[in-house]
C-alpha cells in the first residue's frame, strides 16, 4: 500500500521545512511506501524556494507551484489529482496538525472505511473561532445528515478512488465529508492532536463563516437535487403557477358572473406574477437538467493552473 500525503501551503516558509521532516520521519518509522506532495498556492514569501531545495535532495518529496493564489480547495484538488498512492492523507501546512496521527488514520481506514476525518477534540485556537466552528459543524450535520464533530479539520485519510472523484470547486474543501457521502463513501472520524500555531499568520477571517453558510445551501441542493434539478425547480414552479392560476380564475369568475371590476385589484397582479414566476422556474428546471447532463459528459477541466511540478514522472 502506497501513501500520498498532500499538503496545501500558502506563505508558510517557517513551517514547511519542519513539517516535511516530521512527515518523512513518520513515514519511514512506519515503513510506508510513500510520497509527500506540497502544493504551493502562489506563495510570495519564499515558501517555494525552501520546498524546491528540499525536493532536490529527496525524490519522494514532490512540489507543485501554482501561477497565482487559487485557494485551498484548488490546492487540495490538485494534490489529489497528482497523488499516486492507494491512500491519500491531507493536512494543513501550519504545523497545527500532527503527522504522528497519520498511522492512526490509516489504521482506521483499514477497518473498512473510505474516509477517516480528524476531530480536533482539544482545539488550540482562539475562543471565537472555536465557537463559530462548533455552530457551523452542528448546522452542517443537521442539514446534510452527515454528522461529524469537526468539518474544518484538514487532517483526513481517503481511499484514492474516493479522493479523486470528489470534484472540488470554489471553497468546498470544508465540505469534503458531504461530497464523499454523495459519492457513496463510508465515513467516520477519530480524535487527533492539535497544536497552537508557532510560526506565520493564520489565513482565517470572519468572512469564511458567511461563505460556509452559502456553500451549505449548495451542499443541500447537491445532496437532494444534483441529478434531478427539475424536481426542485419544477415542483416549485408548478405550485406557484397553480396558485397564480387559481387566483386569476377566481377573479375571472367574479368578473364574468358578477361583473366586478378587477382591473385595479392587487390580487390580479399577484396572480399574474405567480404564473410568470412558475413558468420561469419550470424553464430553469429544464435548463438545469441540460446543464447537469453537460456537466457529467463534458471534458475534465481543472480549477487551477500549475506553473512548476517537481519530481513527477509525468507532470502533465
Amino acid at each position: 500500500m502506497k501513501v500520498s500525503v498532500v499538503v496545501p501551503v500558502y506563505n508558510e516558509k517557517e513551517n514547511v521545512g519542519i513539517l516535511y521532516g516530521k512527515i518523512r520521519d513518520v513515514m519511514e518509522k512506519n515503513g510506508y511506501d510513500y510520497e509527500i506532495i506540497f502544493v504551493d498556492d502562489g506563495s510570495n514569501d519564499g515558501t517555494f524556494d525552501i520546498l524546491e531545495r528540499l525536493a532536490a535532495k529527496d525524490k519522494k518529496l514532490k512540489v507543485i507551484r501554482f501561477r497565482r493564489n487559487f485557494g485551498q480547495t484548488a490546492a487540495m484538488a490538485c494534490g489529489f489529482d497528482y497523488a499516486t498512492g492507494d491512500v491519500i492523507v491531507s493536512m494543513d501546512g501550519d504545523l497545527q496538525n500532527d503527522p504522528e496521527d497519520i498511522p492512526r488514520l490509516i489504521e482506521k481506514l483499514n477497518e473498512g472505511y473510505d474516509v477517516v476525518s480528524g476531530w480536533r477534540k482539544q482545539r488550540q485556537d482562539e475562543f471565537k473561532r472555536v465557537f463559530l466552528s462548533r455552530i457551523a459543524n452542528w448546522l452542517i450535520g443537521k442539514i446534510t445528515g452527515v454528522r461529524l464533530h469537526d468539518y474544518g479539520c484538514s487532517l483526513k485519510a481517503y481511499r484514492s478512488d474516493v479522493a479523486k472523484n470528489l470534484h472540488l470547486y470554489g471553497e468546498l474543501h470544508r465540505f469534503i465529508p458531504v461530497l464523499a457521502h454523495i459519492y457513496g463513501a463510508n465515513i467516520t472520524e477519530i480524535p487527533v492532536r492539535h497544536h497552537k500555531r508557532q510560526f506565520g499568520k493564520s489565513k482565517y477571517n470572519l468572512s469564511r463563516t458567511f461563505r460556509v453558510i452559502v456553500d451549505l445551501v449548495l451542499m443541500y441542493f447537491m445532496q437532494k437535487f444534483m441529478t434531478r434539478p427539475i424536481h426542485f425547480f419544477g415542483i416549485a414552479g408548478f405550485l406557484l403557477f397553480f396558485a397564480g392560476f387559481a387566483i386569476d380564475a377566481y377573479l375571472a369568475f367574479e368578473k364574468i358572473v358578477f361583473g366586478v371590476n378587477i382591473g385595479n385589484r392587487p390580487l390580479l397582479l399577484m396572480g399574474v406574477l405567480l404564473i410568470l414566476t412558475g413558468i420561469n422556474l419550470g424553464g430553469i428546471g429544464i435548463l438545469s437538467e441540460f446543464l447537469t447532463r453537460i456537466y457529467y459528459e463534458s471534458q475534465n477541466k481543472k480549477i487551477y493552473n500549475v506553473k512548476v511540478a517537481i519530481n513527477f514522472d509525468d507532470p502533465s
